[in-house]
């Protein structure tokens, strides 16, 4: 009778056991093509652990899910056929439909495009800038000496991941986010029109773009996975190939302001314009709405802008907005090794050379450039009348940014 019970309680627990393990691997793996081979990645056979990796510096834990996750490379190694060729078919010319777009218009003019060996070069030199940067001792910065595991989850919600390539973007606002955020929904199949996931980035409709619920990012981890997210996500942060794009610090803050201050918003006219103008610019009972202010001619100035970055008291209410905050807290560049570091300033080069190497260029096209875009030749009519104190005050703020990813030390503004 004992036997009986034991042998009864042996097939329950066995059963659970693979429940789970069912829900663990369809949930990960299911519709995801975990080991792609872009030009980053090296192919190796399912289930296989290639040799030199040093495999065991993973824990037990980290090994089950690695070769767990590798069980279905056959089956989920390439993108259908059917669904490449209509990629390509949506990767002509877009139609621009979105009124902001049209408002800022695209620059659909040629660009020469770098040679592969030049880009390759300068990749090779903004990553070993990075790393040296990272590595040297002297040189510091807030959060640079932590290690991957001592990042909070809610600091990783930049990192947006597409299994179906192999892919994690760190995306960085004023710098072209809207746009690889388009691309990453293409690329990942995340959002569907009409039941048809969508093939031309152009068409997704800026709202969805943003919208947090569109895309898988490390940050939603811990609630999918629980105490497996950590390892999921070092596996896949060496597994993927990683990308960010970054700009010219201060450029990137003109960018921010004349966005958000200049145009009418509403959530950042209540949020920031407010308590800034109550505090830099002594204006009291301010007007309810952001309509209402412009037409009373109550703006936000740029001056207002660097006072409220260099605030002591800001960050002690709340973190840097990410539109301003610096990227070395949004992607965390000395604790993830990034694959490949684009910039702004060389955005249609080094957009297209990017998609050829993860090989989805026949899939889908970057979108423009705007024409409008601000020009880093901007900086010294904005800073003309930002006091040398606080210039030299933003440079330290900002700093990191501008020497991990290698722009030079704008002399010119922080010297009389």
């Amino acid at each position: 009778m004992t036997k009986a019970r034991l042998l009864r309680l042996s097939v329950v627990l066995v059963s659970i056991f693979m429940i789970l393990l069912i829900i663990v691997y369809w949930d990960n793996v299911g519709t995801a093509h975990f080991y792609l081979h872009t030009s980053f990645s090296r192919p190796r056979s399912p289930g296989v652990v290639a040799a030199g990796e040093d495999w065991e510096a993973f824990p037990d834990v980290d090994e089950f899910l690695a070769k767990l996750l590798s069980s279905s490379l056959k089956q989920n190694s390439s993108i259908p056929r059917k669904t490449e060729q209509l990629l390509v078919q949506g990767s002509n010319k877009p139609l621009v439909s979105n009124l902001e777009e049209n408002v800022r218009g695209y620059d659909w003019s040629t660009h020469k495009d770098r040679n592969s060996l030049d880009q390759e070069k300068l990749q090779v030199e903004r990553q070993r800038t990075l790393r040296e940067f990272c590595a040297n001792s002297s040189f510091t910065f807030p959060t640079k000496e932590r290690s991957f595991d001592d990042i909070p989850n809610y600091e990783l919600n930049h990192l947006i991941v597409d299994d179906r390539h192999g892919v994690i973007y760190c995306y960085v606002p004023k710098v072209a986010c809207t746009n690889w955020k388009r691309v990453m929904i293409v690329l990942s199949e995340s959002l569907l029109d009409q039941g048809v996931p969508y093939r031309n980035p152009l068409d997704i409709p800026r709202e969805h773009v943003h919208n947090t619920s569109t895309h898988l990012t490390f940050n939603k981890f811990w609630r999918r996975y629980g105490k497996f997210s950590r390892h999921l996500m070092k596996i896949k942060l060496k597994k993927y190939t990683k990308f960010l794009f970054v700009r010219d610090p201060f450029v990137r803050l003109i960018s921010a302001f004349r966005s958000k201050f200049e145009l009418e918003n509403e959530e950042f006219y209540r949020r920031f314009a407010i308590p800034m103008l109550k505090l830099y610019s002594n204006h009291t009972n301010l007007p309810t709405s952001v309509s209402e202010a412009f037409g009373a001619g109550l703006k936000v100035s740029f001056s207002d802008f660097i006072q409220y970055l260099l605030d002591p008291r800001t960050e002690k209410m709340a973190p840097f907005n990410e539109h301003w905050r610096q990227v070395y807290r949004l992607c965390h560049p000395c604790q993830i090794d990034y694959d490949f570091i684009g910039k702004l300033e060389t955005l249609d080069e080094d957009a297209a050379y990017l998609l050829q190497l993860l090989k989805v260029d026949r899939l889908l096209r970057f979108p423009p450039s705007y024409r409008n875009r601000t020009a880093s030749s901007w900086e010294d009519n904005w800073f003309a009348k930002i006091p040398l104190a606080w210039r030299q005050q933003l440079y330290k703020l900002y700093e990191a940014d501008f020497v991990l990813f290698g722009y030079p030390k704008p002399e010119n503004l922080l010297k009389d």
